[in-house]
């Protein structure tokens, strides 16, 4: 991106016009100063240099009072009709050539790019740079706009950027430039090295671009957080390799998810809920029973599917109209149509399960549609590639349906607004089915028929500083306490406490005695309207002290010495 001011590329583009405009009005000056003119005696009278630049001033630009200070001569009036004609001449082609230079493509952009960067340096809270404005970063920026986190897009696109306009106001308009975002100048005048850019989210199209925007922004700014979509295993191993960057796979993604719905339905159930996005309506779960599967599609998101399920010690028969797969499994059905025959030919008939994973959303349909007439009753997967199409994926109710989008935008979305989910989930994996369900069932009480709403409580003077400088000052804080209801202290607010994270020790699921110390971050696990009341709590030193104490608060110092020492 060019840093040339703008004025001055204007100036420069317009320097012919405004050159020819100059010229006509120092002549039509000079003509005014050098011809004698009569004042009303009949004596002979020379202009001035200031009346004749204030004639030529208001005669070029057509507006008109008359001759001034004396009638003019024939001679005057002869060089004013040449004046006019040259002037107006003169600002037709001004204006012109102005109109012109303000359409062009080039001045626009960089209209746009100077527009940008004033409003990035004027920008004075937290944000994250998102690179690429495809389907996931729509429902990602959108979904972080609900939570009041500002966001800033980059994409090569035009209409894309053109589209954060049609944004409503009121969630949050992100700022948005159509540029490279692999570019290093690029992702400087975004602002990367702004102090308030809390990290940047990769997720153009493209791996290569991913994996440059990587390695600028760690030499930007090293230690920035970077969240980066990729497909090839390759660049997951590169972008990994440096900096504590966070690489996501769609296709693994969705093939751990997969495993969960096989292998611990459970523990799938518990994901969803608590990576979704918050507020929407929970779905009815449906399960396949054991057995046999068949893969459609043997690419890369068929791999993915094929190793997880192998691993599991489920059997998958593989079905690909390739010839040239060197690596796919030794029974699979290798050069075969997604048909009715190869299905067939693959067992169908003894099959639980079908996954179309190929690259193309009329096969995917075709074949399931086809596989539906045969077994209704089989559990079925299909790879939705295209957005445009979710319209008929979700009239075909599937059971499980992956769409890349969704799947990227609800794991960077939990990630961004609540980093402990991960390692909640990742603790919660080593429980049995029993305490899983459970939870799973306290959850269901307090949310009803809606997602959980998550978030962290950091104990920190910016975030919580009634608790915090309660705990500072050596006072007993229990959790229990911190979740009460503010009005009524012996209620508890519907607010499940799932992690706590002290330093580097977890503690799973924290019960209401667990004392609190500065610097602890709490995942909780709630109806928005909890978070809401819990606030108080937090927030609020009277309201805390009333909590702990049953007492109310006294402002006065010297009153509360005097009630302290009874």
């Amino acid at each position: 991106m060019s840093k040339t001011n703008i004025y001055y590329v204007l100036l420069k583009r317009l320097r012919v016009p405004l050159i020819t405009l100059i010229l006509i009005y120092a002549v039509s000056m000079v003509g005014f100063v050098l011809i004698p003119g009569r004042d009303n005696e009949g004596n002979v009278w020379m202009m001035s240099y200031f009346h004749a630049f204030y004639f030529v001033s208001y005669m070029a630009s057509t507006i008109g009072f008359g001759e001034i200070p004396y009638a003019f001569t024939d001679a005057q009036r002869m060089w004013t009709t040449v004046t006019i004609y040259a002037s107006v001449i003169g600002w037709l082609y001004s204006i012109g050539s102005l109109l012109s230079v303000i359409q062009d493509p080039a001045i626009y952009r960089l209209r746009l790019e100077s527009k940008f960067r004033t409003k990035i340096k004027l920008l004075h809270e937290p944000f994250y740079l998102v690179c690429g404005y495809g389907d996931t970063s729509a429902r990602l920026v959108q979904a972080l706009g609900q939570e009041g986190i500002r966001t800033v897009v980059l994409d090569k696109d035009e209409h894309r950027i053109n589209e954060l306009e049609l944004r409503d106001p009121l969630l949050g308009r992100p700022l948005g430039l159509a540029a490279d975002a692999s570019k290093p100048a690029i992702l400087e005048v975004a602002g990367v090295l702004n102090i308030y850019c809390k990290g940047v989210i990769a997720l153009t199209d493209s791996d290569q671009a991913n994996l440059l925007i990587a390695l600028s922004t760690e030499l930007f700014k090293p230690h920035l957080r970077l969240i980066a979509r990729a497909e090839s295993p390759e660049i997951v191993s590169s972008i990994s390799s440096f900096g504590g960057n966070e690489v996501i796979s769609p296709f693994e993604l969705f093939a751990d998810r997969l495993e969960l719905v096989l292998t611990k339905p459970s523990h799938y159930l518990l994901s969803e809920w608590l990576t979704g996005i918050p507020n929407q309506t929970l779905l009815d779960p449906s399960f396949p029973k054991a057995g046999a599967w068949i893969l459609i599609g043997y690419g890369r998101f068929g791999r993915a599917v094929y190793r997880r399920l192998h691993a599991a010690g489920i059997a998958v028969q593989v079905i690909d109209q390739h010839t040239d797969l060197q690596d796919a499994p030794s029974n699979s059905l290798i050069g075969y149509q997604a048909n009715l025959e190869s299905l067939q030919l693959a067992g169908i008939d003894s099959a639980v399960g079908l996954i179309a994973a190929t690259s193309d959303d009329a096969t995917n349909l075709s074949i399931l549609m086809t596989a539906r007439e045969l077994r209704p009753e089989l559990f079925m997967v299909a790879r939705q590639n295209q957005q445009d199409n979710s319209p008929i994926f979700e009239r075909a109710h599937f059971q499980l349906t992956m769409n890349r989008g969704n799947v990227l935008a609800q794991k960077v979305f939990s990630l961004l607004r609540t980093p402990l989910t991960r390692d909640f989930l990742r603790l919660a994996q080593d429980e049995n089915k029993a305490w899983v369900d459970q939870l799973l069932s306290r959850i269901i009480g307090i949310t009803q028929d809606k997602l959980p709403y998550l978030w962290e409580t950091k104990l920190t003077p910016r975030y919580s500083p009634a608790v915090y400088s309660a705990c500072a000052a050596g006072q007993r804080v229990p959790l229990k306490y911190v979740i009460a209801n503010p009005s009524q202290r012996q209620q508890t607010l519907p607010i499940i406490p799932l992690l706590l994270k002290r330093v580097d020790t977890l503690l799973l699921m924290p019960d209401g005695e667990t004392l609190l110390q500065p610097g602890d971050r709490i995942l909780m696990c709630a109806p928005h309207e909890a978070y809401e009341q819990m606030q108080w709590a937090t927030q609020n030193q009277k309201v805390l002290h009333y909590l702990l104490t049953g007492e109310e608060w006294v402002s006065s110092r010297l009153l509360r010495r005097l009630l302290s020492s009874r």
